[in-house]
């Protein structure tokens, strides 16, 4: 490593420290964690999948109310998405979440456990959606269950910082691969769940899976205290020596060595005249205080820099949430095959398994999928991954638009589910990475709400417009859906395959 000199002394930056500390075992337990989180999520997502059909049963439900019930918990994860990706890039870590838990001291308490702005993302999560998940088991009637998925969707909203937080510990090297690593976990959920509503629903009700499904967030809240805070954060605040011990204790569990020198910030490494550390901290701090407020990491989404970028990726957000849901409920009303527009309802809900093994099946469909991205994302760029796995998922949708067997059908929802999920994890990997440091949750976080919209949108036409036999009209919507998102993907305006991460908006022109 070349190690630079200011003012007569070796330094390094973050980025070779996290290059020098490298991928061990410190990471792994991030990613432990974060990966818990991600499939708590997933169950709770695909849960809807499941209960829907089986609620709408029992209470006598029209289409549109069990539609309802999934577009209440998209409201929910919308509001979450913009209130924890706003309050997180804004209010510091510690600081944040000391307003909500009224803590004043731990001033002297070094870094390494203090409160973070992400982990207040975890603690939404954790806490908000392990409550409500389980109560929604206990919902008497109809508006009580909406109320507390919708709830539950708020704290899901928190879900973006579980990738961010873990993005931050990860080296430049090979972190595309490590990020669809990161997002196995969210396909382990899925599978887990559906396994669980096989095992469950017939034998104990859609109560008892709402119930057993709320435990892995029990599990995150427990794990919840042991988190930290990321050294990218107090790095970019000014914090340079907290920074530096969560870098040496990562170094230490990982049985490496930083480089030699000072960790110092990118400014005071790229100046060719002398430079004092009070002049750097001065810098950095007042780079904070204009991230302060609330409304002022929106605006710079929308500065001249980021706004091309920051369109763009909503519409691929859009684009992604619209098409995975889409197929995640399309597979649940094509289970009963060509009869189902002939009945209002679903035969023999308890004792047929087609419901199960079908989404199963198509739930498998994600490892593939995530194998596929692994293979694309560091070989031929984050870019052309999606416009590559756009054009197959198109491919494998279209099909759909006529009446086939359940067998083929279920084999092309597989397969489009394979590219899809593909490309959603690509576009987790690529979010994070365009924004810079200061606006990286609040961008991710605002990007994945614009998603929640859609997913909103969506049981409007995998359940609305399917159920009432008009499958040609929801598959035509879900395409041009996928055909925008691809067209979008062509006019991002860098490829950050290999590329550090950004700490500033003008490192993003």
């Amino acid at each position: 490593m070349n190690t630079q000199v200011v003012d007569g002394g070796p330094v390094y930056t973050l980025d070779e420290a996290l290059s020098g500390v490298g991928f061990g075992r410190f990471q792994s337990l991030v990613l432990a964690y974060a990966g818990l989180g991600a499939m708590a999520e997933a169950m709770e997502v695909m849960i809807l999948s499941f209960i829907g059909p089986f609620v709408k049963a029992e209470w006598g439900l029209s289409s549109g109310q069990e539609s309802f019930t999934t577009t209440m918990v998209f409201a929910g994860m919308l509001i979450g998405a913009y209130f924890w990706g706003i309050l997180s890039d804004n209010y510091g870590r510690r600081q944040l979440l000391q307003r909500f838990l009224s803590i004043r001291t731990v001033t002297d308490a070094r870094i390494l456990f203090s409160w973070s702005s992400i982990r207040v993302g975890l603690l939404s999560v954790a806490v908000v959606t392990s409550i409500f998940a389980f109560l929604s088991a206990l919902s008497p009637n109809y508006i009580l269950l909406i109320l507390f998925r919708m709830v539950v969707g708020i704290g899901l909203g928190g879900g973006p910082v579980y990738s961010t937080w873990f993005l931050e510990f990860v080296p430049v090297q090979n972190r595309g691969i490590w990020m669809v690593i990161f997002s196995t976990f969210w396909t382990i959920g899925t599978i887990l769940e559906a396994s669980l509503a096989w095992i469950v629903i017939p034998r104990l009700g859609w109560r008892w899976l709402l119930a057993v499904s709320s435990a892995p967030c029990f599990a995150a809240l427990v794990l919840y205290f042991f988190t930290i805070e990321t050294p990218r954060y107090l790095y970019m605040h000014g914090k340079i020596g907290d920074a530096h011990d969560v870098l040496k204790k990562m170094a230490t569990i990982n049985k490496t060595e930083l480089p030699s020198g000072e960790l110092v910030s990118v400014k005071m490494s790229n100046l060719n005249e002398d430079f004092t550390p009070s002049e750097g901290t001065l810098l950095l701090h007042n780079r904070e205080q204009q991230t302060k407020s609330g409304c002022s990491s929106i605006f710079t989404l929308f500065s001249p820099s980021l706004v091309k970028t920051t369109l763009l990726l909503w519409v691929v957000y859009f684009g992604n949430s619209f098409s995975y849901y889409g197929v995640v409920l399309m597979t649940s009303e094509l289970s009963s095959g060509e009869s189902k527009c002939h009945t209002s309802s679903h035969p023999n809900l308890m004792t047929d398994s087609s419901l199960y093994i079908n989404v199963f099946i198509t739930s498998l469909a994600e490892l593939p999928g995530l194998v596929l991205s692994a293979i694309l994302v560091d070989k031929i760029g984050r870019k052309m991954s999606m416009v590559v796995m756009y054009s197959c998922g198109f491919v494998c949708l279209l099909p759909l638009m006529f009446q086939l067997q359940q067998a083929v059908v279920i084999s092309l929802l597989f397969g489009a589910r394979m590219f899809i999920i593909g490309n959603y994890t690509v576009a987790g990997i690529y979010c994070p990475e365009l924004y810079p440091t200061s606006v990286r949750t609040t961008g991710a976080g605002v990007a994945n709400a614009v998603g929640r919209i859609a997913g909103m949108i969506c049981p409007l036409v995998a359940v609305e417009l399917v159920s009432g036999c008009h499958q040609m009209a929801a598959i035509t919507l879900f395409e041009i859906a996928i055909l925008l998102s691809g067209i979008s993907v062509l006019f991002f305006p860098i490829e950050t395959k290999g590329r550090k991460l950004s700490d500033s908006v003008t490192q993003n022109i």
